[in-house]
Order: structure tokens, then sequence, then C-alpha cells
């Protein structure tokens, strides 16, 4: 709860991934790559109830043994590779009798994400009166130094160079989301369907907590930074 106000964070964890499948319960430096975010969420003060969202008995089942709660299973439609994260957090909503006032997304991808950056997010929305915030990492390239490629591989400066610094260290920070924590108002994102729009905020997380796993070469980023550092404190 955050200033009087019941917060519900869900993880979405559906069992057909294309890009590494079954990732969600592969073992991730000694313990299942789902039960990382399950114990940052368990580990946020803020957070009134956690709830995972998925179609799969074995995810269900790993989620319910490290301790979150399985009040439904997502039916089939929203298993899918184009079912949006949006009908998704909105099929939750819908199966819960309760009222909360905040909505935490949070994906098992994001292994290195703490407490503590959940915990950033809610309190930048309520001290801001954001009606969401998202978490973000400094871009790796700055983007106005890209090129578009035309059919004959001729490149085309994004920026004309007349719009660019002098130098490269005057251009101004640049920063992409990450993935590792979505937060809105419930009644704020059933209007609008998103968790970033022209009033969000975003809450900077560096980059060694941010891999997001899609490929087999983040998980091995993941297992690796996890391995060399320790096990991350929640808190």
């Amino acid at each position: 709860m955050i200033g009087g106000e019941r917060v519900l964070a869900i993880i979405p964890a559906r069992g057909g991934s294309k890009g590494l499948p079954g990732k969600n319960i592969m073992p991730l430096a000694g313990r299942p790559l789902i039960a990382w975010t399950i114990e940052a969420a368990l580990a946020c003060p803020e957070i009134d109830r956690l709830i995972l969202s998925s179609d799969d008995e074995v995810i269900m089942a790993t989620a319910r043994q490290f301790g979150c709660e399985v009040p439904f299973v997502r039916p089939s439609h929203l298993a899918t590779d184009t079912a949006s994260a949006v009908e998704v957090v909105l099929h939750a909503l819908d199966q819960l009798p309760e009222r909360y006032e905040w909505l935490v997304l949070l994906q098992p991808t994001s292994p290195l994400r703490l407490a503590t950056d959940i915990s950033a997010c809610l309190v930048r929305c309520r001290a801001g009166r954001f009606p969401s915030c998202v978490t973000v990492m400094p871009a790796a390239k700055s983007p106005f130094w890209s090129y578009f490629l035309g059919a004959d591989q001729r490149m085309t400066p994004v920026l004309e160079r007349e719009q660019l610094p002098a130098v490269r260290q005057q251009l101004p920070a640049v920063y992409t989301l990450n993935g590792a924590v979505y937060v809105a108002g419930c009644d704020w994102f059933r209007v609008h369907r998103t968790f970033v729009g022209p009033e969000s905020c975003g809450q900077v997380m560096p980059a060694e907590r941010s891999v997001d796993i899609d490929t087999a070469l983040d998980f091995k980023l993941a297992e690796l930074l996890l391995l060399q550092g320790g096990a991350p404190a929640c808190l």
C-alpha cells in the first residue's frame, strides 16, 4: 500500500515462448527464472497482492512453490504470440473482485530488478502525481548517430548533420525501456490501455540490472552477472 492506496502486482508468464522455450522456469543461478521476480515482488513493502497470469501448469506450480498466488488460469486466446500485454492485464484485473488503485506489471524476464526498483516507481508516481512510471536504462548507443539504409544500401542519417552538436559529448542523454517495472493507476490504465503516455515518467535503472532475457545469450549474461556479483539482495 502507498498513501493509503492498494497495490496489485501481476507477473505474466505464458508457456509458449518460442525464442527461448521454457525460459520462465529455466534454472538461473540455482533457481527458476520466475523465482527471481517473485522474490523481488514479495520483498517490496508497497505491494499488497502478488498474482501470476499463466496458461501453463508447470509455471503455475513453480510460482506457487515460491509464494506467488495463482487465482486463475489465463485463457488460451490470451497466451498466443499475438496477445498483447494490455489484454493480459485487463483480463487479470477483471478476474479479481477487490479494487486496487495501483497496478505493477513485472515480467519474469528481468531477474536482476530489485524490490527497491519497484518501490521507486511507485513512490515517484505518488510523489509526482504521475499516472504511470516505467523503468528505463541509458541507451547503449545514441540514436542521434544512427542511419537509415535504403533498398540500395545507401546511408541516410536519422538527423541531418546541421542538427547535431559539434562534439559527441554535447548530445542529450537518451534512455530506452528496459522492461523491468511498469506501474500505472488502475483507472488510468483501463482508459488509456498503456503504461506509457504523454504524462508518464521514467525511473532510471543501471545497465547491469537491466538485462531483459529474450535469447540464450541474454540468459547467459544474466547468469554471469548473478554468479559474479552474487544473488542480488531484495532490498
